[in-house]
């Protein structure tokens, strides 16, 4: 090829840009047409008739360009919104799914150019309107296809409809140590269907008399740091509340055993604790305790680590400004109202009273393991204990 040839390209692509920066689109889509013949896989050529096209209302031209920029670069940016705008302008519901690639792509490039910076913002906006209008629409829909049938709306059923609608996001059930198979996954359970719960409910300002009794005669400095660091283990957790009392324990059964020094101060309590289907494995469950919270303290978004069990709160000192996340599910701890949960789905904790928050925390059976289930784990974990030589750390 020639000097004079090989220079033409550039030489075009200079007087084709500087036509679409000064109007003249007819002279740009030639010059751009000829770019393209010459250097079909080039997307800037592609790019640059595109433009010219749009300007030139020629809109089928103009996505035609556009097809071809992206078969050249599939996640140019540019040909991305460019396309978006074309459908959005059409009418195009498609549109919604180009403003999003944007999106996508810009993730991939992870720093975006300062000049992209624009056109990344722009697509966010319009991906978000795009999406509520078609929330809205389907929303509308189906209220009247569900009344047509006459059909009762669940908790379930709405919390399906906010995934589907990307305002929730779904939290699976993630067992640090142990995990049983085939269990629904359930983030706060119905207490209702518990029939233990009314009981215990009712029997709070008995619980609660004696957890302020052992306060006021000096109990508090018997709580320990729920997390606790031990230099014969690894210790990868990086937490504020390690060795901290800001999330302090005052243990009634701890790691299958119970702690007579403390049980022995609250005999209703333990009394009415004989009346729940605590889990119980021997050298492990159950692990029973008050649970403080103090001001400003925050216990970090965690997994646990089986989920042969759920956990139980009864609130009994709850001040304003506490709250208590579950997967996508926020919830305020109201006294003498049982939580029941799966701890292995992520969850996060909050004081941000002015007093402490105390819970009676306890660990029960999940309802769906039959008494042989049962068994049969606690022998998995007994015998973890015997190969072990230790008892291990489960943690709530």
């Amino acid at each position: 090829m020639s000097t004079s040839s090989s220079r033409q390209p550039a030489a075009t692509l200079t007087q084709a840009t500087q036509a679409l920066r000064s109007r003249q689109y007819g002279q740009a889509r030639e010059s751009f047409e000829r770019l393209v013949q010459q250097e079909p896989g080039n997307v800037i050529h592609h790019l640059g008739l595109a433009y010219a096209c749009e300007a030139l209302g020629l809109a089928a031209q103009a996505e035609a360009a556009v097809d071809g920029a992206l078969a050249a670069d599939a996640g140019d940016l540019r040909a991305l919104m460019l396309k978006a705008q074309l459908l959005e302008r059409q009418g195009s519901e498609r549109a919604a799914d180009y403003f999003r690639a944007v999106l996508k792509a810009a993730e991939q490039v992870g720093e975006i150019p300062a000049e992209f910076e624009a056109l990344v913002r722009d697509a966010q906006n319009a991906a978000e309107r795009h999406g509520r209008e078609l929330e809205r629409r389907l929303r509308t829909r189906v209220d009247e296809l569900i009344a047509q049938r006459g059909a009762q709306r669940s908790r379930r059923f709405e919390l399906s409809l906010d995934l589907l609608c990307g305002r929730r996001v779904h939290y699976p059930s993630q067992p640090r140590l142990y995990s049983f198979p085939e269990l629904p996954t359930v983030q706060f359970f119905d207490t209702a269907a518990f029939p233990w719960v009314k009981p215990l409910e009712a029997s709070t300002d008995t619980i609660r008399r004696e957890l302020l009794g052992l306060l006021d005669a000096g109990g508090a400095d018997r709580f320990v740091p729920y997390l606790q660091s031990d230099p014969a283990r690894p210790q990868l957790r990086r937490d504020r509340l390690v060795d901290n009392r800001d999330w302090g324990a005052f243990y009634l059964w701890k790691d299958g055993e119970r702690v007579a020094a403390h049980a022995d101060l609250c005999p209703q309590t333990m009394a009415i604790l004989e009346s729940l289907p605590l889990a119980r494995t021997p050298g492990r469950s159950p692990t029973v305790l008050f649970s403080m919270l103090q001001p400003g303290a925050h216990i970090q978004p965690h997994h646990g680590f089986i989920n042969t069990r759920l956990i139980g709160h009864l609130p009994l000192i709850v001040p304003e400004g506490c709250g208590f996340r579950v997967g996508n599910e926020v919830r305020a701890w109201r006294e003498a109202e049982v939580l029941l949960f799966d701890d292995t789905i992520e969850h996060e904790a909050w004081n941000r009273g002015s007093s402490p928050r105390v819970v009676l925390l306890f660990e029960v059976w999940r309802p769906e393991l039959t008494v042989d289930e049962r068994e049969a784990v606690n022998a998995i974990f007994e015998a973890v204990v015997a190969l072990r030589r230790d008892s291990g750390v489960w943690g709530i």
